[in-house]
């Protein structure tokens, strides 16, 4: 699958193995923390009221601070009109809480359009499963949680962990699924009809998450 990088503005490590058809884009500071990281993006898009420098970029994208999408959305939006259906976002987590609520709230409306939107910075990973079952290997470690997006999430399926559930109808006022752990063995996360966010470390997401 192509996949889509986003770098915000928090200061994060970004190690990506590009493939030609991938896309790279700079949300306003995030265009520093890409070549810091010492990659140079495709686009770089946003208003730039958090970062003033120069830009060696021939595809920049400006808009106006008053405006109704954080920059982060709308490289997201690019994204989204270039066809990309995998999108991982690097330094968004954390800092100005507003902002992490925001691009969660952005990868819930967009998984039911098919897109999934991966937030990463150096030790974290959050991401949506939407009607799917996902897995991990036995070697994944620490903690998971599970938590509703949507109102309710039916049919919430969780095995191989510390606690389980089964065919549970977990809501977004109810905050039961955190800090479950994984305990040796293979696990998996299952939701019938409904949005789950899932949070584990980016060690289990890269290397043990097989589906």
């Amino acid at each position: 699958m192509n996949t889509c990088y986003i770098a915000c503005a928090l200061d994060c490590k970004i190690e990506i193995e590009k493939d030609e058809t991938d896309l790279i884009i700079g949300a306003d500071k995030g265009y520093f923390i890409l070549i810091e990281n010492g990659i140079k993006p495709d686009v770089v898009i946003g208003d730039f009221d958090s970062y003033k420098g120069a830009i060696d970029c021939e595809n920049v994208i400006r808009f106006p601070v008053k405006k109704d999408d954080t920059d982060s959305a709308l490289a997201v939006k690019y994204a989204i009109e270039k066809g990309y259906e995998k999108i991982v976002v690097f330094g968004a987590i954390g800092g100005m809480l507003d902002h992490t609520i925001a691009n969660i709230s952005l990868m819930g409306s967009q998984i039911i359009n098919g897109v999934k939107i991966i937030l990463v910075d150096n030790e974290n990973v959050i991401f949506p499963v939407y009607n799917e079952k996902i897995s991990f290997e036995e070697n994944a470690s620490g903690r998971i949680s599970v938590f509703s997006l949507t109102n309710e999430s039916y049919g919430v399926f969780e095995k191989g962990l510390l606690y389980s559930l089964e065919n549970y109808t977990l809501s977004n006022l109810h905050s039961l699924g955190v800090s479950n752990e994984f305990i040796g063995e293979s696990a998996e996360i299952s939701v019938e009809n409904g949005i789950l966010l899932v949070y584990t470390s980016k060690n289990n997401f890269e290397k043990y998450l097989t589906k």
